[in-house]
């Protein structure tokens, strides 16, 4: 596939330089073959809240009640499934945000399914879409989250995936017995031992330990099954998980962190990661940096999938996009503008002068670390105002394409090709009008273009990514042994 012109997709400013790109491309038959690309596109989506933008629901024609309402989530994934996606992904909260209650009557996320419950329902009405469920290291323990994720990937036929997660929103703490939120450096260290003992779980039994022979009587054979005993720094575990070896080996490792732990961590043990950089520019180095560690680590840099958030907004029309973006935005209110970016900086915005510039100097905070920089670095970037930052966090302040199919199509090729990412987390602006945007319009063009698959060619998550299914760590070479002997 030949390069097409540099498009930035953080606006819809963006979408306008992808429709010029679209031109040049269409010319030299880059934008209209029918042919698969040597590169094709991997897309996930955001389904939990089903959309981040906090206006969503109060859009003219979406459902209000889309978050919590099984016949429609069955709808949507149906929907996704049909369309080829690779995985319908769950995020969770493990706490209600910490708002006024003028801000927090507001808000659609409020009430939410729990993950493993609605995926494993979910799981009955598809076949192939992935099932990717967020779970906290810092609030659960690794044999719960090595037994969910087992059933699940067994429920489903090898289709789960397991976002790993420090949570960064202090207020969780006080729903697990704490006062206090870990820290941030003692958050990562437990999730790393946490991956050590959730993976080390999965491979309590070989492949073949379940023989179920009815006529000798052997159900296992306690030869093929390996108990962990695991005492670290943080955790004790002694195992064996009381479930087989999953259909997929491990379900795949997903990792959310931008941070420089988060970037070490998605490194060592990430399969997918999903992310937020803001522009093609600030993706590439994250692609670039993770990638590269992950090499120096010595695993296949392909075995690791950059899929970062995208917002998506489609008109037939540049403009009518950009008007429904201004339509969306005009839907949050101010209450639940400015509580948004205090949770992102982890402080009281309110006390801030509205209509003058953000301090740059704010009190240290145990909360996320990325968001915080995210925002201080769009306030110096920009130039905003309390005011214009509180109502760009309001709504949705992250990566969007904004533009017509073939300007967000020419884009997502466009970050492809130049190693911005491998594939999308699309992110919804309302459903169900949204969701039909980009499974019935988006997704042909892509297919049109050779960059995104007309079938699923596998039937598990690993297929679909192009992931090897993890050797099991405990009888892997006894595996290659007997195989030897016969």
């Amino acid at each position: 596939m030949g390069k097409r012109k540099h498009a930035n997709g953080s606006s819809s400013n963006g979408a306008a330089n992808g429709r010029n790109g679209a031109k040049k491309a269409k010319t030299n038959g880059a934008a209209t073959s029918d042919q698969p690309a040597s590169k094709q596109l991997h897309l996930t989506a955001f389904m939990r809240p089903v959309s981040l933008h906090t206006g969503a629901w109060r859009y003219p024609g979406a459902y209000p009640d889309a978050n919590f309402n099984l016949t429609h989530l069955k709808s949507f994934i149906k929907k996704l499934e049909d369309a080829k996606f690779d995985a319908f992904f769950m995020a969770d909260h493990l706490a209600v945000l910490n708002m006024p209650v003028e801000a927090l009557k507001r808000s659609h996320t409020v009430t939410s399914f729990e993950p493993f419950t609605l995926l494993s329902a979910l799981s009955q009405v598809t076949e192939k879409i992935g099932l990717a469920a967020t779970a906290s290291t810092t609030y659960d323990e690794p044999y719960h989250i090595a037994r969910r994720f087992a059933s699940l990937d067994h429920i489903s036929n090898g289709r789960a995936a397991w976002n790993i997660v420090t949570t960064g929103n202090p207020e969780s703490a006080k729903n697990f017995g704490q006062d206090e939120h870990m820290q941030h450096s003692d958050r990562y260290k437990r999730a790393r031992e946490f991956y050590d003992v959730v993976t080390g779980l999965w491979d309590s039994f070989a492949d073949d330990a379940f023989i179920r022979d009815q006529k000798s009587g052997i159900y296992f054979d306690p030869e093929k099954m390996h108990v962990l005993d695991h005492k670290g720094d943080d955790l004790q575990v002694r195992g064996p998980l009381n479930i087989a070896r999953p259909v997929q080996g491990w379900p795949v490792i997903v990792q959310a962190g931008q941070s420089e732990p988060g970037r070490q961590l998605a490194a060592e043990t990430a399969e997918a990661v999903f992310c937020s950089p803001k522009d093609i520019d600030a993706a590439k180095a994250l692609y670039t940096d993770i990638k590269g560690r992950a090499v120096k680590v010595g695993r296949n840099r392909d075995h690791l999938k950059i899929l970062p958030a995208a917002f998506i907004v489609i008109g037939d029309t540049v403009q009518e996009a950009q008007a429904k973006r201004l339509k969306l935005d005009s839907l949050v209110h101010y209450d639940s503008a400015i509580s948004s970016l205090s949770i992102s900086l982890g402080t009281d915005a309110l006390k801030f002068d509205p209509d003058a510039p953000l301090p740059t100097e704010l009190p240290e905070t145990n909360a996320s670390h990325t968001a915080r920089a995210s925002v201080l670095a769009l306030a110096a970037r920009e130039k905003l105002t309390v005011r214009q930052i509180a109502q760009r966090y309001g709504g949705y302040s992250g990566l969007a394409f904004v533009g017509t199919l073939e300007t967000i199509a020419e884009e997502m090729g466009t970050w492809l090709d130049e190693e911005a990412c491998d594939g999308f987390t699309i992110a919804l602006p309302f459903l169900p009008q949204g969701l039909d945007d980009v499974t019935d319009r988006l997704v042909p063009e892509l297919q049109r273009r050779g960059i995104f698959r007309k079938d699923y060619e596998g039937t598990t998550l690993r297929e679909h990514l192009g992931l090897p299914r993890p050797e099991n760590r405990f009888f892997s070479k006894q595996v290659e042994r007997v195989s030897t002997e016969k």
